[in-house]
């Protein structure tokens, strides 16, 4: 069996002609051979009319992950820019998907078995959160996580690309809207991909988006969906694996039944139904922040960090993909908090152990929380951090009162954490919604909190040890 080529849901305005051909052909050349769903992708977008202008102005494409949306985009944008000399802008809500979409299309213009491709480059940007090709025929394109600020200073944009659109939010639309409005260019495309928006998303444009094209599409309008459909969760038999090859296109190509059982026995009926199905949940009203945005930004500093009481924070993430490693100095007129690491739990826990067995005379603690992984590096560590008090498994009161600290720093404007080289903790703190703890009190919560959650973990344990790594301890 093979993967529904078909979407459930397809707006397309007419067309005479397409370049999407062209652009399959292109694609297949120098980076790789599109399946057919992807073929009938690009043939909607690169739509033409009699005049030969794009009939797409504002496309949306949902699908679930893993089933290769991004082959579409670089389709889309190698096109564009080699044939087109479009310039392009390539928007992600995080800074790590959008690197990875640059590193996959500037792969495709410095493979060394085609060094035609990489004669016609100009230039090649590499500056972290800046990244951008640049072509000989003014065609260029440029990646960039979604801010205030994205996007300005680069001009003559026709495309505009919103990579995991379910968390574009109306500010940051109209903050790169105004940039469009701003172009000289008589062609103007936007695309919007991404998966259904999950419990206290604050992205609400995806879902907008979705609803207009569904019930009074514009003439420019097109809108592929791949997705089970039904108001609630118990009208969804997640087991059947009909539903799974009528949701995901690339199952039996390039995705497995084995893999997808696994993600069933891993993860919640409306996770599994959300992820693997395409199923778009209810509205629910988003959950509050967890930390105010201005508040938050106004601790950023530049400064060397102060010398003072240090701690470690360990965050494993709630679904177990990955961990987090956190520092927090106490100095004496300001508190630092830093990201230090993150990393997938592909790659175990060794060398975070490696990482903290020298530091254990530096530092007064390390506290220590999540489901899985936690045991395993306490055990790894308990020869090198082997002082009273020195490791620290987080309970849910623990958790509770590191939230309370590093909320009520930000508040009071006493905590700093670096303004440049953290943007993952930068866009942790600034999505991180409030997720209740029984009836006691909130930690940080969404799909992106495990960067503010060791950093909270830290800050906890440099504020509340007893323990002075200048003194000798007691060993226990």
């Amino acid at each position: 069996m093979k993967g529904s080529q078909e979407p459930r849901i397809r707006v397309e305005p007419k067309r005479k002609s397409t370049d999407g051909t062209d652009a399959g052909l292109l694609m297949q050349e120098y980076g790789c051979s599109l399946d057919r769903w992807q073929q009938d992708i690009i043939d909607c977008w690169l739509g033409k009319d009699k005049a030969g202008n794009y009939t797409v102005t504002s496309a949306g494409l949902a699908v679930p992950r893993q089933n290769g949306k991004n082959i579409c985009l670089e389709a889309r944008e190698f096109f564009g820019m080699v044939v087109g000399g479009e310039r392009i802008l390539h928007t992600a809500h995080q800074v790590r998907t959008s690197k990875k979409s640059f590193r996959r299309l500037e792969a495709i213009f410095t493979n060394k078995r085609h060094p035609e491709i990489g004669e016609i480059v100009k230039n090649i940007r590499y500056t972290n959160g800046e990244e951008c090709i640049e072509l000989d025929n003014g065609g260029a394109i440029e990646f960039c996580a979604r801010s205030r600020q994205a996007a300005r200073g680069f001009d003559g944009i026709s495309l505009i690309v919103f990579d995991e659109a379910q968390e574009l939010t109306e500010d940051q639309l109209e903050a790169i809207m105004s940039t469009l409005a701003a172009s000289t260019t008589g062609t103007r495309q936007l695309i919007y991909t991404g998966t259904p928006p999950y419990p206290g998303c604050h992205g609400t444009v995806f879902r907008r988006r979705r609803d207009v094209c569904l019930k009074v599409p514009g003439k420019h309008d097109a809108g592929h969906e791949w997705s089970v459909g039904g108001d609630r969760i118990d009208e969804i038999n997640v087991a059947d694996t009909s539903l799974w090859y009528i949701t995901n296109p690339a199952l039996g190509i390039h995705l497995t039944e084995e893999f997808t059982a696994e993600e069933l026995r891993t993860m919640s009926p409306d996770g599994f139904a959300r992820e693997r199905l395409g199923w778009w949940a209810p509205f629910l009203e988003a959950a509050e922040p967890a930390i105010d945005r201005e508040k938050w930004e106004a601790c950023a500093t530049n400064k060397a960090k102060p010398k003072g009481k240090t701690a470690f924070g360990v965050k494993f993430s709630a679904d177990g993909a990955e961990v987090c490693l956190a520092g927090a100095v106490i100095g004496e007129k300001e508190t630092r908090v830093e990201l230090i690491a993150r990393k997938s739990m592909s790659e175990g826990v060794q060398w975070l152990a490696d990482w903290l067995a020298p530091r254990s005379r530096e530092a007064c603690c390390v506290v220590i929380d999540g489901r899985n992984g936690v045991d395993v590096l306490i055990d790894k560590i308990s020869d090198s951090w082997k002082y009273k008090s020195s490791k620290i498994k987080a309970n849910s009161r623990d958790v509770i009162a590191a939230t309370g600290m590093i909320t009520d720093a930000v508040i009071e404007g006493t905590l700093t954490w670096y303004s440049v080289g953290q943007d993952d903790l930068n866009e942790s703190a600034l999505t991180s919604t409030k997720r209740p703890i029984g009836q006691q009190g909130w930690g940080f919560g969404g799909e992106n909190a495990t960067p503010i959650e060791a950093a909270a973990l830290a800050l906890y344990g440099a504020r509340t040890s007893k323990r002075n790594p200048q003194k000798k301890m007691r060993v226990g």
